[in-house]
């Protein structure tokens, strides 16, 4: 004798009826499906035995797999926090409460992530590091897209263009000092030219791109150029400036002000203590992996970046990043 039917389920049997009928689907169909499914495991859901092939160290030094396995987990929070980006983005009606929320999410990421540096600071023996580092040449953390891709996402390229001549791509008739509206008459392609980081991927001897630098550009310029293209009115800093004045709550300000902290400077500088760690030798650097120059490279204090300028005093400008000059920039 069957079961009969709880209310319960015939409501919700109406409701799936309903459901496939607007959608042209046959719900008799989707119900065989749930019948010869099978039940999910844990395993397979989040697909345990591939991810944990995906560690496959160059040497035999047990420290390598620290160095990969973190270097992947970076890379899969990296990719949650542009996620929440692109909501941010692409949502029509955006809200302050919304971006606020998403903006804290971000920061939930960026902290787990700074807090967790540690490992990488202090977990790893010094002299196993620099051996099998040298099986990796000539890739680098420099050569992380994804990172690239949340600056993109956050900014307007004009942000992003290094210090030293940055004022020559300002809108001159902009009288706000740290808005660098971009001039009509710049592209893109000439701001992304003389983006930041590409003097991190100089050769501190020749003064000549790094194969590491080559490679980078090569796989990745027109995908970063699109999206910069793509998000150049939408981006997180655009979305705030465009938002009402109602909609700039405290919150919000208060969240995107850490996210700048966060991802301009304090993500940063948990990699300066990695470097100073493992890349100083008798008061001399290092060579970074890929032959990139680190101490140039990486400091926030030269490069000055902020995804949201608008938000911050030309003191706070003046003075970003300064802490670890006071605390680390002992050495020359």
């Amino acid at each position: 004798m069957s079961q009969e039917i709880s209310p319960e389920i015939a409501k919700r049997i109406e409701l799936l009826q309903e459901k496939f009928k607007n959608s042209g689907q046959d719900m008799l169909s989707y119900l065989d499906g749930l019948l010869y499914d099978q039940y999910i495991t844990y395993w397979d859901y989040i697909r345990l035995d591939t991810l944990l092939s995906l560690q496959v160290p160059a040497t035999h030094f047990p420290d390598e797999m620290i160095f990969i396995g973190y270097h992947q987990i970076t890379e899969l929070y990296f990719k949650l926090i542009i996620h929440e980006q692109k909501q941010i983005i692409e949502n029509e009606q955006l809200t302050g409460a919304f971006f606020a929320e998403k903006a804290k999410r971000i920061n939930r990421y960026f902290t787990v992530l700074i807090n967790s540096f540690d490992v990488m600071v202090r977990g790893m023996e010094r002299e196993q590091f620099l051996k099998f580092r040298m099986s990796l040449l000539p890739a680098s953390g420099f050569q992380s897209a994804q990172f690239r891709m949340i600056e993109f996402y956050s900014t307007d390229l004009i942000n992003l263009v290094h210090p030293t001549v940055r004022d020559n791509y300002r809108n001159k008739d902009n009288v706000q000092d740290y808005v660098f509206a971009k001039a009509e008459s710049v592209t893109n392609q000439e701001l992304y030219e003389n983006i930041y980081w590409k003097k991190g991927g100089i050769d501190m001897h020749t003064g000549e791109k790094t194969l590491t630098l080559k490679q980078f550009e090569k796989r990745y310029t027109p995908r970063f150029l699109r999206i910069a293209g793509e998000v150049q009115n939408t981006n997180l800093n655009q979305q705030f400036l465009q938002l009402p004045d109602e909609e700039k709550t405290e919150d919000l300000i208060e969240a995107l002000r850490m996210l700048d902290q966060n991802a301009n400077i304090n993500w940063l500088l948990m990699h300066m203590g990695a470097a100073h760690r493992y890349l100083r030798k008798e008061g001399q650097a290092v060579q970074a992996t890929g032959g990139t120059n680190w101490k140039q490279f990486l400091p926030p204090s030269f490069q000055k970046i902020s995804f949201f300028p608008s938000l911050w005093t030309q003191q706070e400008h003046d003075e970003w990043g300064k802490q670890w000059v006071t605390h680390a920039l002992n050495t020359k």
